[in-house]
C-alpha cells in the first residue's frame, strides 16, 4: 500500500502523547529517587565554561557534518547513499555523544554528584526507546 493510511495523523499524534508521557514519568521518578532538581526544558545545562565551550564545539561539527553528509548523499543514487551520513543518525549520536559529554561534566564538576547518573539514565531512556521505535517500525505506524 502507497501513502498513508487515513488515521495515520491520529496514530502518530497518539504516539507522540505516549512518548512525551513516558519521558515525563521516567524523569520525574529518577529525579525523585536520585534527589536531583529538575532541569529547564530545551536550556543549555553547562557545568562550567570549558563545558560550554566543548558543548559548542560538539554542535557545530554536527552541522558541518549534517550538511556535508546531505550534499554528499543527495550527489548518489539513493542505492549508493551513505545511511551513517543520514540526518537521522547523525542526531542520534550527536545525542549520545553530547549526553555522554555532559554526564563526564557532571561527574567531575557538578556540586550534586547523583547529576550524572540522573544524566546516564536519561540517556539510556533514549536510546532504549530510538531502539525500540526504529526496530519495531514505530509500533504500528511503520
Amino acid at each position: 500500500m502507497y501513502g498513508i493510511g487515513p488515521d495515520f495523523w491520529l496514530k502518530l499524534v497518539l504516539l507522540i502523547i505516549i512518548l512525551i508521557v513516558l519521558n515525563f514519568t521516567f524523569s520525574a521518578v529518577m529525579r525523585r529517587w536520585l534527589k536531583v532538581e529538575k532541569r529547564k526544558f530545551f536550556s543549555y545545562n553547562h557545568v562550567n565554561k570549558l563545558h560550554s565551550k566543548v558543548d559548542w564545539s560538539i554542535r557545530i561539527t554536527l552541522m558541518v557534518v549534517i550538511i556535508l553528509g546531505a550534499f554528499y548523499n543527495v550527489t548518489k543514487l539513493p542505492a549508493e547513499s551513505l545511511w551513517y551520513l543520514e540526518a537521522w543518525f547523525v542526531l542520534f549520536i550527536f545525542l549520545i555523544v553530547s549526553e555522554s559529554v555532559q554526564a563526564l561534566f557532571e561527574w567531575k564538576y557538578a556540586i550534586n554528584r547523583r547529576d550524572y547518573i540522573y544524566t546516564l539514565s536519561q540517556l539510556s531512556f533514549y536510546v532504549i526507546v530510538v531502539i525500540a521505535l526504529v526496530s519495531t517500525g514505530f509500533l504500528w505506524l511503520g
